[in-house]
């Protein structure tokens, strides 16, 4: 259940940097953004982005221990849970997304952050780290791919899952959250799309929305293809995913298919691997999640 004053007492309760006066300064019709961190941080900035129908709560436990040392700006994207839509209620959200995160960084004077996005939101990084060259220092995605459907195999493409993707895109617009459950079972759940299903719908980060956001939103993450464009991400990318040392679970061949769909990049991917996580990577397994990102962040 989401909070709806998470984002006020984010920025009320923190020790704020002035970095976070600039957040508070910012505008957006897209993103809001919540910053926190001590007055003189170490290392780079660290920008946090949830997934879909997350708001930037999904990041509370990160964000607390980050900010003990840097400065930490978390994003909710307009639309996710109790966010009011803003401008994502009509047209594409991805991309504007992202270029309102490239906005952000340069109003608030970042110089080259991590941006680390949990599954839709690995998306929203890719797209900034694609489309802002070096205004990412390093870029993160966690449980997510540039091509979400890559995970049936290397051969997909978006017209093989575009029909199903409109199926899921109308179930929410008509039926909500209720319509989404039903659309998992459409999609082919569990093993049916090779973990594709689980992947986006599964978890307990799912704080709902509005409709047409979150219908426009899966959407996009089961057809956006960022896999040709990937040889434009100069800055160096790691990927941290759930685990499972059981061979019957889709999780325990998923390095395999990232390491297909990330094989783009200019520089070859740094893998890590949290064994007993699922989607929410943070949440499921917060203390190894933590050592990946400090890791990362070295």
């Amino acid at each position: 259940m989401i909070r709806r004053d998470f984002l006020a007492c984010a920025l009320a309760g923190a020790v704020l940097a002035p970095a976070a006066a600039q957040a508070r300064a910012f505008a957006s019709d897209r993103i809001l953004v919540a910053a926190r961190g001590p007055a003189r941080p170490f290392g780079a900035d660290v920008i946090l982005v949830p997934g879909i129908a997350s708001t930037g709560e999904v990041w509370d436990a990160t964000a607390r221990t980050l900010a003990g040392r840097r400065r930490v700006h978390v994003v909710s994207i307009r639309g996710f849970g109790a966010v009011p839509p803003g401008a994502n209620v009509q047209g594409r959200i991805i991309e504007p997304v992202a270029a309102e995160l490239r906005r952000y960084i340069r109003e608030a004077r970042l110089v080259r952050p991590a941006i680390i996005g949990h599954s839709m939101g690995g998306l929203v990084a890719l797209q900034a780290a694609i489309d802002g060259g070096a205004e990412a220092g390093r870029v993160m995605v966690v449980d997510g791919l540039p091509f979400f459907p890559a995970l049936i195999g290397p051969q997909t493409r978006v017209a093989d899952v575009e029909p199903l993707a409109r199926l899921g895109y109308q179930a929410l617009r008509l039926l909500g959250d209720e319509g989404l459950r039903n659309a998992s079972l459409t999609l082919g759940g569990g093993q049916g799309m090779g973990g594709v299903a689980d992947m986006v719908f599964n978890g307990v980060g799912w704080q709902g929305g509005d409709r047409a956001v979150l219908a426009q939103s899966l959407y996009e993450v089961m057809t956006l293809d960022l896999r040709p464009r990937l040889p434009r991400v100069t800055a160096p990318v790691t990927v941290v995913y759930g685990w499972s040392p059981d061979n019957a679970s889709p999780r325990a061949q998923l390095e395999g298919r990232l390491r297909e769909a990330f094989s783009g990049l200019r520089s070859p991917a740094r893998f890590e691997r949290i064994e007993g996580a699922e989607h929410m990577v943070m949440i499921d397994r917060p203390q190894p999640f933590l050592a990946a990102t400090e890791r990362f962040l070295s």
